[in-house]
């Protein structure tokens, strides 16, 4: 289990704009922001990303870099990041089962053929965002076992704003006994 306040895991992967993604030195001024989505199969993460990349210029305002990743190759993410229209969210793609497990995703097997057509990997992650800081702490983190239920980016920019204004430490630490 990630615990905020701690380290994250490495995540290094190759992006469609041809500069490798490493959590380690990305550095954003506030937070990266790293959304994990299921691919490009998922009908439902197309809309979420689209929701993202409509919102990216506003985290880039506060500081947050952001990019979306999958365990998709390239081929299949540069079809995401089209339908998306993707002109501002950067996109990784190659992510290995193992460290999406190390992220404390969720794992999937294929179902065969989505509602659209398209034929799941025989084994993906399930999504997952997290915010993480530039001395690469967890701030912020959120899984999900299905698709649907994901947290509102458009909710996540308000509490930006409050955690910048009032400098709101990350919470969930404590993982002592109780």
């Amino acid at each position: 289990m990630l615990v905020p306040r701690q380290a994250v895991p490495e995540l290094k992967v190759a992006t469609l704009a041809g500069v490798p993604f490493d959590i380690a030195t990305d550095k954003a001024d506030t937070f990266t922001m790293v959304a994990f989505y299921r691919g490009l199969h998922c009908p439902i993460c197309a809309k979420y990303l689209m929701e993202l990349e409509r919102l990216a210029p506003e985290f880039a305002e506060r500081g947050v870099k952001t990019i979306a990743i999958s365990s998709d190759n390239q081929e299949r993410a540069q079809a995401m990041a089209d339908k998306v229209q993707a002109n501002h969210l950067r996109f990784g793609y190659d992510l290995p089962l193992a460290v999406a497990r190390n992220w404390g995703l969720y794992i999937s097997a294929s179902r065969g053929k989505t509602s659209i057509g398209i034929e799941e990997p025989s084994l993906f992650s399930e999504p997952g965002l997290f915010f993480v800081r530039p001395d690469g702490t967890l701030y912020y983190g959120a899984v999900q076992t299905m698709p649907f239920a994901r947290p509102l980016f458009s909710e996540l920019l308000g509490a930006m704003d409050f955690v910048l204004k009032n400098h709101y430490p990350a919470r969930g630490e404590f993982v002592g006994n109780v």
